[in-house]
């Protein structure tokens, strides 16, 4: 398959300089992902037929919906900064300063849609339509917290965006992407709330926060085939309480196990969950809080176990490990993580079997940009790792 070639790269500022030169302080769901690579989500599209259509909403336009969606999400267009203390200590914080995002125009002479909707794996080629690629998180102090790559195929557009994952989680990145397609649409009136900046904290005395030293393939799963699963799982254990998800994420469970043909039936599995927690937070957080609000949860068994249990019984540990994530864990591991500031290593997130990435509950096939709703989301390269699964809602 072809290579791309770049057209040209820019900055994007601000519409409006009001929105600049203002601080954030970040939290500890932020904080943690200091050694993490950058969030990378893209949306492929057709090429519009018309071709009136597709230049009336071409580069220039979208660099400029693009400017105007951040006056509203100031901080994508700013960078990280440092404070070094006397105890050899550093803090962290968003500078609002306007400095930019990375827009790249590229093209992939010789892709077609079809090459990559149609093949089972996703080619490599997808990767290189992602800008800022190898990127940590920490790098955001003198590179773009935010870089946008429009790459056009044969016959499709593919918008690739890539944002420094201390500054967003799923939601406030789909958020984002949200506001941008329904600007360059013209539409006056957004369908979601302008985000919310301010950082959320325990106690406004807890930041700035002291750090120590800092040291894919695609799944398609029908809406019937996941109801029989959820119906299955329930019945096998007598329950009403297994959804959809936790039935899915056993299936995988289990058939990863299978897989890897595991010679020790006692060798240990762990099996990582990622949710948001805006709702579970007392009050609860706004969805269009603008920021990390997502925390862990390990389900832990033995090899035997996954292959001899039912499904329903996988699903139930998934269930209860999800049920306890309540107001009051979390407040606690927030106040622990304070008192102790521990970055999250990529070598201890790969000590998992599986992690289950992503949310079910963005609009991610929503977004016309001007030439219709996209056909397929993609993943970078960016966190790839053996047994990560992220998570979409479906096209359906």
């Amino acid at each position: 398959m072809e290579s791309i070639r770049i057209i040209s790269t820019s900055i994007v500022c601000t519409a409006s300089d009001k929105q600049s030169n203002f601080r954030i302080e970040i939290t500890p769901w932020d904080l943690r992902l200091l050694l993490e690579e950058y969030n990378q989500k893209g949306l492929l599209f057709h090429k519009p037929k018309s071709e009136k259509q597709y230049e009336n909403t071409h580069i220039q336009y979208l660099k400029s919906s693009l400017s105007q969606t951040l006056y509203l999400f100031a901080p994508l267009a700013g960078r990280l900064a440092t404070i070094k203390h006397d105890d050899n200590t550093t803090s962290f914080f968003i500078d609002c300063n306007n400095e930019g995002a990375q827009f790249l125009h590229a093209a992939a002479d010789g892709v077609y849609v079809a090459d990559i909707i149609q093949s089972i794996y996703v080619p490599k080629i997808v990767y290189s339509f992602f800008p800022l690629n190898g990127v940590v998180n920490y790098e955001g102090t003198y590179k773009p917290l935010l870089a946008v790559q429009i790459t056009e195929l044969v016959d499709g557009i593919f918008i690739g965006i890539s944002i420094n994952h201390t500054v967003v989680d799923a939601t406030s990145f789909w958020h984002f992407v949200n506001s941008w397609s329904e600007i360059s649409r013209g539409c006056e009136c957004l369908s979601k709330p302008a985000p919310i900046l301010e950082r959320w904290f325990l106690r406004d005395k807890d930041c700035p926060i002291h750090l120590p030293p800092l040291s894919s393939e695609k799944l398609n799963n029908k809406c019937e085939n996941i109801a029989n699963l959820k119906a299955r799982a329930n019945v096998e254990i007598g329950t009403n309480k297994i959804s959809s998800f936790q039935a899915l994420l056993s299936l995988f469970c289990g058939s990863l196990v299978h897989n890897k043909c595991i010679d020790d039936p006692n060798q240990e599995m762990k099996f990582r969950v990622i949710m948001g927690v805006r709702p579970r937070m007392n009050p609860p957080l706004p969805q269009h809080y603008f920021g990390n609000a997502f925390q862990g949860g390990t389900v832990t068994m033995k090899a035997r176990e996954l292959l001899e249990q039912r499904l329903g019984y996988v699903a139930l540990e998934i269930n209860k490990i999800i049920a306890m994530t309540t107001d009051e864990k979390l407040k606690g591991s927030l106040e622990s993580w304070t008192q102790n500031p521990k970055v999250n290593k990529m070598e201890s997130i790969r000590s998992y079997t599986l992690m289950l990435i992503g949310s079910l509950w963005v609009d991610v096939y929503g977004n016309d940009f001007g030439w219709g709703r996209p056909v397929a989301v993609r993943t970078g390269p960016a966190g790839k790792m053996d047994g990560t699964i992220t998570k979409f809602p479906g096209v359906e």
